[in-house]
């Protein structure tokens, strides 16, 4: 507990409002974390699964209409629409209070409100932002303590004032029609309601890392992006961080984990994972930009996550997590999602809950064919990443050599390029796009623009957001360099030209070539590109 007046009057005032039975405060320890599970079990919340095969794992299912985040019904209210952006949902701040208000009220009776306090980032770093979010929903809690760093050191950190952030979630009667993600920036605030679907509720990921992340950063000087953090440590011992922007589908979580090649291992040189989808970048005393991972936790998508795809990512889920809307495999009580093997389980219940056969699959029609949605998730600890970074906890975070950008492109962009300035790169970042695939739309070569993969995600008008990368670029003594990839060009008869997976530290090692000023390049019409000796192709068949 606190004494803190603002978080307790806070906390009152909504209790006032949404009228739970009672109220717990979650401390982040393992017992109540067990009590809790133990009663989401009980009422069907979640499934325990195999504990022999999956330790400390379980299932849980959202409601079939709450799958997803929705843009559409995501708002930035700040006091005029230009404030928000032309790309933002905008509600005014008041009318936006006043019509959730209605909702919310009596929104938790015959429940318990939760009030988790949270850190993103170390508690007590330089880097780290306190929040508490109040929730209904023991998922929510549960999620949010594999996600984040929870618990009475928050509320030691946050002490008697007033700067945190104010997270108010309600399942409410998860209601389509009246689902609201409102973001209130200049009040520190965050209101959920009607959605029980992690993007949607746990508001330290999307809704407070990026959205209202990013309008303190705006303020405050410093850049909350969506970008991975890798390291690649060399024979010589040392390690080399870059941070990389990419629109879904395009390798993120691949790269943020990747194996190195056969010709990479054997010279001693590893890969760490630092963070995964968010990154938190301040200029250090040394004039270098460092970045730190805000969460605790990996949000994955689970179809498609394979032994080969992503071997790190799928050891990671094998204990200690969270599978939300996967297959059931009633057989032996674990979970199956398409993509992982070739072996559909016979005897299972699909991310619905309903008897699933496996023959009537169709691709065309996932949703209602699949056994596990296809934006089923795993809430896992980062700690259980067998490539996770040994400075994943330094509240300092690490230095950053290379920003990179990249999308899916059959044609136009080639696999590597570095802007020739950071306002160049700032440039490169803006006009980011990835193109759509047959299975997706029906249509390939649909151009869908993405700027730093930030579209969904930036607090506030996106010009703004744009001219705050050009002004931290006047401010960085020593800035990384901007470069971007692309792992899709296809040759003539459509096939992939790059190899891509763990090959992509090819890429990488040639970027951080570049950063050291080790290799030489050409000097295009569209940045600096490789002279192609420099990309070691050793080991690859049929590429020259």
């Amino acid at each position: 507990m606190t004494n803190n007046k603002y978080i307790l009057d806070w906390v009152k005032e909504m209790a006032d409002m949404t009228c739970p039975d009672k109220i717990v405060w979650i401390d982040g320890s393992e017992e109540q974390a067990e009590k809790l599970r133990a009663e989401a079990c009980s009422t069907g919340e979640m499934i325990k699964l195999n504990q022999e095969l999956l330790p400390g794992c379980y299932l849980h299912r959202t409601a079939i209409n709450d799958v997803a985040r929705v843009e559409g019904r995501t708002f930035i209210c700040t006091p005029t629409k230009e404030e928000a952006g032309n790309i933002n949902n905008w509600i005014e701040p008041s009318e936006c209070y006043e019509r959730l208000k209605k909702i919310y009220r009596g929104s938790m009776k015959g429940r318990t409100m939760y009030v988790i306090p949270y850190s993103m980032g170390i508690v007590g770093s330089d880097f780290a932002k306190y929040g508490i979010e109040l929730t209904d929903s023991i998922y929510v809690v549960l999620n949010m303590l594999i996600m984040t760093r929870v618990g009475n050191d928050v509320l030691d950190a946050i002490g008697d004032s007033d700067n945190y952030i104010k997270g108010l979630h309600s399942k409410a009667q998860l209601d389509e029609n009246n689902r609201y993600i409102c973001h209130f920036p200049q009040d520190n605030t965050i209101w959920s309601v009607n959605s029980g679907y992690g993007g949607n509720v746990l508001l330290g990921k999307k809704c407070f890392a990026l959205r209202i992340a990013s309008y303190l950063g705006r303020k405050e000087n410093w850049m909350a992006e969506h970008m991975l953090i890798l390291g690649v440590e060399f024979p010589n011992g040392e390690t080399k961080y870059v941070c990389a922007a990419f629109p879904s589908a395009c390798g993120k979580t691949n790269l943020a984990m990747l194996i190195p090649p056969e010709v990479y291992r054997k010279k001693g040189i590893k890969t760490w994972t630092v963070g995964d989808d968010i990154a938190w970048l301040r200029i250090g005393k040394d004039g270098r930009l460092w970045a730190m991972n805000p969460e605790n936790g990996f949000f994955g998508v689970a179809p498609g996550t394979n032994e080969k795809s992503n071997p790190n990512a799928l050891h990671t889920c094998m204990k200690d997590t969270i599978f939300t809307n996967v297959c059931h495999n009633l057989d032996n009580n674990t979970v199956w999602w398409e993509g992982l093997d070739n072996n559909p389980p016979k005897n299972a219940l699909n991310w619905k809950g309903e008897k699933w056969d496996y023959t009537k699959y169709d691709k065309a029609d996932k949703i209602n064919t699949s056994g596990a949605h296809p934006n089923s998730r795993f809430t896992a600890k980062a700690v259980n990443c067998p490539c996770l970074s040994k400075e994943f906890n330094n509240p300092a975070g690490v230095p950053v050599s290379a920003i990179i950008f990249g999308g899916r492109r059959a044609k136009t962009a080639p696999l590597v390029y570095q802007s020739t300035s950071w306002q160049n790169g700032t440039f490169v970042g803006s006009i980011m796009a990835s193109e759509t695939t047959a299975a997706a739309s029906g249509a390939i070569g649909v151009v869908r623009r993405d700027p730093m993969a930030m579209r969904p995600f930036v607090g506030y008008n996106m010009g703004d957001y744009w001219q705050h990368w050009l002004d931290m670029g006047k401010i960085i003594p020593h800035a990384p360099k901007i470069f971007h990839v692309n792992w899709f060009r296809t040759d003539d008869n459509g096939n992939f030209i790059w190899p891509g997976f763990g090959d992509n530290l090819r890429v990488v090692d040639w970027i951080l070539a570049r950063c050291e000023g080790k290799v030489d390049a050409d000097l295009t019409a569209i940045g600096y590109v490789p002279k192609p000796e420099d990309i070691n192709i050793e080991g690859l068949d049929g590429i020259t």
